[in-house]
């Protein structure tokens, strides 16, 4: 369709209809094509795809009116039904305000042999209209109205970060789809239940589902067939369409395809290797929709926060058979608080406060889905406790012969990364997911239904949701091929076929990560390929460390976005998250360009000096010691440069007057016992900084250890955040070698070392006094 720009419209065309959009106060009404003529000077600015709906980013600014300027085809489900995703936007402001370059495709009609459209040309009226306003701008400026200007330029500036965010959430993480002919908010099982109606598409929709219904309302309340037209339901989520052939004859190793992306070539297809096509479909609800940290449990209606229904869909000769999931964050009043890395969870509200708004949640999926199985996937100690055990008593509360609850600790069965050990889980619940069965179509009908679902959650639902997820798709999808005769009965999934079908999934938990979290899944390395590796536990450190500082900032603007796009009021002083985040940036660049690039050329010296050929370098940071031994009047900074690889880590000593490492420990990973973090031990006052302190084993004999903290550059920071994300890294790292150590957060005590005869006091341990004895550190170190 092409856009024109008039001096009081911007008008969508497309055959016979016309959409004008005012730029006076952003009302939206369908014309007739021929009311062109009636435009003052209208230019065809280029074409268009379709309408979004618009925004208002705040409420003294203009409108938005967002159209999707580029589309990329994701495939074609049964039926023929083509399905795109949204790659490109354009957002004009629905005001005098002239847009940027839009850069869209040129119209042919309208722009033959030109390669960009003209801008509009003011006619003289408009210019001294112009040169008026310039003047009294000026004229404002040296009276008392500088505040007034003030406050304009901020929230010019706020608006534009808002729209970058906008533009960031449509065209970075691949999350918004759209079909013309298909209604992608509904499953094929409640396609099926619906009548046959010749009711337009968008009003055949869930609501749940249609995530531009609010953005889209001005078309909405238009009562005119015509305006059918205009609406296009749009999910957000993740759509991936794949041909799979089966085949046992080809060898797992003659598929050299990226494990990123399936393969693209042509596959001959006969009787001998039948083929099937294989769609997942995820669609995010709209309610409660937000950022991870913005958005934890339910709220009052019963809705809860990262809320995804997923769709596996096969189509095999005319028969189409679907099976449906949902994650759902954990239905009672919970939180993070933000500003922390993996801050700890807290409850909200009370167990009765929190009955009504639970039994509402589950009540309107027991009637969407009849039954529902939750598949509870928080550890059952540590941190994680309180909300599991929260969650349970709901249940139990609730009493509701339609739920069945199954706990299943995801990290105490797959620790050291054997993610494999899920199937420990299908296995047990193997006959609840043939009782459970799937929708089943064909050209006549109905042939079965699907009688309940999987409500899965974690406590993000994202990495451990999604492994355990696809893991049950995939015993569904067996079962399916098997009844279809595509597949032996005592066969396995084909090497290739599980290969593209573990990518598929993989894609869909990083699409759904990037929506909630700000990153890729986490574990999308064994999702990928069936393995857990080193390189994607080194991936996930960085994920997790990245999801922190996403958090810290974009979030909130994120969060902003999301709800001015759903119609609800933002609350959160984004004024004064604008102005923290640029003292922060202005901070940040100045006190870390020279300290990195130093810390940068030192790590990269003391890895190729201090590490032997065989071992992997996996990260380095620069710290600071502060064991109670160095503890004293006289006690100043000693910098510490940790290194870890494949099995060891490295404490190296740097001397800044020799600007060198004076001495350094190896320490293998197998002898790290524990992780303590806590407040800095000190003998008066209250504890500045957060530490770290690393147990470790040396000659079989458990006591030692080092103390570290993080070199703060922020003075409202204690250093805690970089010390657990250093931590989780050494952790995972160990797993890698099948092992584990835990991460524990307490005091962290001063103490004594009573040698035989003896005893030792930390503040005067033979390091204090710079000796050395045999063996890595004298044993009075670090022992209480």
């Amino acid at each position: 369709m092409e856009l024109f720009q008039a001096k009081d419209h911007y008008i969508l065309q497309s055959g016979e209809r016309a959409l004008w959009c005012s730029r006076r106060d952003g009302s939206l009404q369908l014309r007739a094509a021929t009311d062109l003529l009636l435009a003052w000077n209208p230019i065809c600015l280029g074409l268009v795809e379709g309408v979004i709906g618009k925004v208002q980013l705040h409420t003294d600014l203009p409108w938005w009116l967002l159209l999707i300027r580029q589309k990329a085809l994701i495939g074609k489900l049964p039926g023929d039904h083509e399905v795109c995703k949204i790659t490109k936007i354009a957002v004009i402001p629905l005001s005098e305000t002239e847009p940027q370059d839009l850069e869209l495709e040129l119209c042919k009609k309208h722009h033959f042999g030109i390669n960009k459209p003209e801008k509009i040309t003011q006619s003289p009226d408009d210019t001294k209209f112009l040169l008026k306003t310039l003047t009294q701008i000026k004229s404002n400026v040296s009276a008392p109205n500088k505040k007034k200007i003030k406050e304009s330029k901020e929230k010019e500036k706020l608006e534009k970060r808002l729209l970058e965010e906008l533009f960031k959430m449509f065209m970075d993480s691949d999350s918004f789809y759209y079909s013309l002919t298909y209604d992608l908010t509904n499953s094929v099982q409640r396609q099926s239940a619906c009548e046959k109606t010749n009711l337009p598409l968008w009003r055949k929709v869930d609501d749940r589902f249609f995530w531009n219904k609010h953005m889209i309302e001005d078309l909405i309340s238009i009562d005119n067939t015509e305006v059918d037209f205009w609406i296009i339901p749009i999910i957000q989520g993740f759509v991936q369409i794949e041909e799979l052939v089966v085949n046992y004859s080809e060898s797992s190793d003659d598929d050299k395809s990226s494990p990123e992306t399936p393969p693209q070539e042509s596959t001959c297809v006969d009787d001998v290797h039948p083929a099937f096509l294989v769609a997942l479909i995820s669609r995010r609800s709209r309610h409660r929709a937000g950022m991870r940290y913005k958005r934890r449990g339910v709220d009052k209606n019963g809705n809860v926060a990262n809320y995804v229904e997923t769709e596996q869909l096969i189509h095999v000769h005319n028969h189409t058979l679907s099976f449906i999931q949902t994650r759902g964050s954990v239905p009672v009043f919970w939180s993070q608080v933000g500003y922390r890395y993996n801050p700890r969870p807290r409850l909200d509200r009370s167990e009765n406060e929190t009955v009504s708004c639970f039994r509402a949640h589950f009540e309107e999926q027991l009637k969407h889905y009849k039954k529902q199985v939750i598949i509870n996937l928080v550890d059952q100690t540590g941190r994680e406790k309180i909300i599991g055990d929260a969650y349970l008593k709901q249940v139990l509360l609730y009493n509701n012969a339609s739920l069945t609850y199954v706990s299943f600790d995801f990290h105490e069965h797959c620790r050291g990364m054997k993610f494999e050990n899920v199937q420990t889980l299908t296995d047990a619940i193997h006959d609840i997911i043939l009782d459970m069965k799937w929708c089943w179509v064909d050209q006549a009908g109905v042939i079965c239904k699907q009688e309940g679902i999987f409500r899965v959650n974690c406590m993000d639902c994202l990495d451990r949701t999604n492994v355990v997820q696809a893991a049950i798709a995939r015993v569904v999808m067996e079962q399916q091929l098997k009844k279809l005769g595509v597949m032996p009965p005592e066969q396995p999934l084909p090497v290739k076929c599980n290969r593209i079908y573990q990518i598929i999934w993989a894609n869909n938990g990083d699409a759904i990560s990037r929506q909630y979290a700000g990153t890729a899944a986490l574990k999308g390395d064994f999702t990928r390929t069936g393995e857990r590796k080193l390189a994607g536990v080194m991936k996930d450190g960085v994920n997790s460390a990245n999801r922190y500082y996403l958090n810290r900032f974009r979030d909130a603007y994120r969060q902003a976005v999301i709800d001015l796009m759903q119609g609800i009021p933002v609350t959160e002083d984004l004024y004064s998250i604008f102005t923290k985040e640029k003292e922060h940036e202005a901070l940040h660049k100045e006190n870390l360009r020279s300290h990195q690039e130093l810390i940068s050329q030192l790590l990269q010296s003391y890895m190729k000096l201090l590490l032997p050929d065989d071992e992997k370098f996996h990260g380095g940071w620069a710290l600071i010691d502060c064991d109670p031994s160095l503890i004293d009047a006289t006690h100043k900074d000693v910098d510490v440069l940790l290194l870890l690889s494949n099995s060891a880590y490295y404490v190296a000593y740097y001397d800044d007057e020799i600007d060198k490492v004076n001495q350094y420990q190896r320490l293998s990973l197998e002898a790290l016992e524990k992780i303590e973090i806590g407040p800095e031990p000190t003998l008066f006052g209250k504890p500045k900084f957060s530490c770290m302190r690393l147990h470790y084993k040396y000659k079989d004999t458990s006591g030692y250890f080092h103390t570290l903290r993080a070199v703060v550059r922020n003075p409202d920071e204690d250093g805690k955040d970089t010390l657990q994300c250093i931590a989780e890294m050494l952790r995972i790292t160990k797993q890698a070698m099948g092992l584990d150590v835990p991460i524990i957060e307490k005091k962290l005590e001063r103490g004594v070392f009573f040698l035989p005869g003896r005893a030792v006091n930390l503040m005067r341990t033979s390091l204090a006094f710079g000796l050395r004895t045999e063996g890595p550190w004298p044993k009075a170190r670090i022992i209480y």
